[in-house]
Formats: C-alpha cells, structure tokens, sequence
C-alpha cells in the first residue's frame, strides 16, 4: 500500500507540474471557466505515461532480429492493400481530465505569477462558533466519554490497590473512573472582504472585450477566495448609466449605449457607504473598459471621485483597459496624468487575451 500511495503522490506532482507549464495558456484561452464546478475545476491535459517495468524474456527474438530483409514486416505477414485512404503517419493526440479544487488551482497561479499573500487590513468579524476540548471532567454522556483518560484512570485504581497483574493485563473501568470531554465555544472570526467588478457595456465594448475581462475577472476572484474566507461580490456594468446586477448578468449583458464611467463610480461609491463601513471591510475595485468616455468633464468627475471617496476606502482600485477598435482609449491616459501618485491605484493595458497574465500581476503583485 506505501509503495501504490508513493506513486500516487508522484503522479500527483507529475500532473501539478504539467498544469503549471500550461497554466499562462489555459489563462489566456479562458477554457478552465468552462470546466469549473462547484469546488472543483476540471482540466484537460495530454495524457501522461507513467514509467513501468515490462516483460522481456530473454529467449524470444525481438524485432530487428533474426530473418529477413529490411522493409519486411516485423510479424511476418504480407502487408494489407491500399484502400481508399491512407493511415496517417503521426501519433494522436489523447488528453485525460484531471481535477484540482479552487484552492489548489489558486496555489498553482499564486506560484506561478510569483504572488504574494494579501496583507489584511481592518477588524475581523465573528461568522460562527465552534466546540473546543477545554479538558476531561467526571461527569458527562456516554457519547463523550473520553476512552484514553478513563482507561488510565482505571489502570492507576488497580496499579494502587494492587490488583493489576502485568501476565493477565485486564483493566475494568468502574463509575469512578469514568472521565468525560469538556468542550467550551470559542468564536471563528475571519476578514470582512469585498470585491466590486465594474465594466463597461457601452456600444464600443465588443463580445471579445468581454471575454477578456469574463476571463480576468475569474482569476482575479480565484486568487482572492484563497486568501479570504467569506468574501462577498457586487456587479456593475454601466453604459451611460449603471446598476448593480447579479453575476450572470455582469458577463452576459450585450453592449448597447453611450458611456459615462463616472455613473459607475457614484454606484460603486453607494455601495460602500451603504454597507461596507472602511475601518471592518478590505474591499477592492476592478474597473474595466475600452477607455472612451462622454466628456472630459466626466473624466475630471471621476478623478474627483476616485481621489476624495474611494481611494480612501480601498486596499486597491485596479482599471484595466481593454483595447478596442472603436474606443478612444483616452482614460487611460487621464488617470495617469491625474492620479500618478495614488499608491493605492493601479493602472493595466490589456491589448488582447495574451496580456492578461501581465494584466492579473500587475493588479495582484504587490500583495495590498
């Protein structure tokens, strides 16, 4: 049994390592959301083989041995005709699924993009409480009596009254020696964490704009859960105007309208104040469009708003652009211009689905 367990856990490393190569594709390509479940995430990989001994007798002639001449075949039979097609000439391709839970695939992508642990700020709040064994005491149901303690409780009565003997170790607990678990309840407190998506559905926002930040928006919230327990989420999209939404919603919603992001913000900045006090929630902002907005008014309202109220309110406000061919991309260049020395902001260009590796470490790297 101790030799099959080693093998599964070398296969195990086998698997874990293959996904890690591959993990910068499966990110880009989006293909893991498909395959999520509840807890776990289903993953398809080339099949792997694992080295084995094979039998080999030594009295038997092997290929390239014995008669014959070179282009014969190897079993001797005549070769079938040719029929309507050829038999390739390449091996296939066979895949197997293996699975890996949320946190496992978390780990991977923390190792892999070199992520650092988030540093919590905040109070922490009380969510449940648990039974701990506090000790043993005399008196309690059958259901908790503690076999170990009442044994040896037992085995000391004997040992002192001298009726134990060691050549027919017989130990027979009587009421007295009976000794029971105590529990008391202790509190599970964990970090209050919040995560508001925000995106952009105006007209300029495209099915493939969408997608990336479908995708990036998946292993942001991946990573996030790994690090909080508990975490809750809220939905934006905004076109010239915005509303919170449910998550089907937020990657399903079609594009249509103007846009003025300032909408979002104001949404975004309801929310905290309504529910999310800043001094018991580490909350962060993920803000994602094609750059083009109404006005430079409103550009100037959402510099306004992100200094003065959010910021303030935030471990972190990532903006990722996503470029599209009828977007001006120009917000991206106010913000930088404007808020350059907002530690607690950070700025992402995402050109395409290759970029979003880049896109989750710059939002991610720094561990705030």
């Amino acid at each position: 049994m101790l030799g099959i367990e080693q093998d599964r856990a070398r296969f195990r490393e086998i698997v874990r390592g293959r996904i890690r190569e591959n993990l910068k594709k499966y990110i880009s390509s989006g293909e893991l959301i498909a395959h999520q479940g509840k807890d776990r995430v289903s993953i398809p990989i080339k099949h792997i083989e694992i080295p084995r001994f094979m039998h080999d007798p030594r009295d038997q002639q092997k290929v390239g041995q014995g008669q014959g001449k070179e282009g014969d075949p190897a079993d001797g039979k005549p070769e079938d005709g040719e029929g309507e097609g050829k038999a390739g000439d390449k091996p296939g391709e066979h895949e197997i699924e293996v699975e890996l839970t949320i946190d496992e695939l978390a780990r991977l992508l923390g190792e892999e993009l070199e992520l650092p642990n988030i540093e919590e700020k905040g109070k922490q709040r009380v969510v449940a409480t648990r039974d701990k064994i506090s000790g043993v005491r005399r008196i309690g149901p059958q259901t908790l009596r503690h076999f170990k303690r009442t044994y040896r409780e037992a085995l000391k009565r004997q040992i002192a009254m001298g009726t134990y003997d060691p050549y027919n170790p017989r130990v027979l607990p009587i009421k007295d020696d009976m000794r029971y678990k105590a529990f008391r309840q202790e509190p599970v407190m964990e970090s209050a964490a919040l995560i508001i998506y925000m995106m952009d559905v105006s007209g300029s926002m495209g099915g493939e704009q969408k997608d990336i930040v479908r995708i990036e928006s998946y292993w942001i919230d991946t990573w996030l859960r790994s690090q909080y327990d508990g975490l809750q989420t809220v939905y934006i999209v905004h076109d010239a105007t915005a509303r919170v939404v449910d998550r089907d919603t937020f990657f399903r919603t079609k594009e249509s309208g103007g846009t003025i992001i300032s909408s979002a913000y104001k949404k975004a900045l309801e929310v905290l104040e309504a529910d999310y006090p800043a001094d018991e929630w580490n909350v962060y902002c993920f803000h994602f469009s094609d750059g083009d907005n109404w006005s430079n008014q409103d550009n100037r309202d959402c510099v306004e708003i992100l200094r003065k109220d959010i910021l303030p309110r935030v471990n972190l406000f990532g903006y990722g652009q996503v470029d599209s061919p009828y977007g001006s991309g120009q917000f991206l260049k106010v913000l930088e211009k404007d808020l350059e020395s907002e530690e607690r902001l950070v700025l992402s260009r995402i050109p395409d689905r290759e970029k979003i590796v880049d896109s989750i470490k710059d939002f991610l790297g720094k561990g705030r």
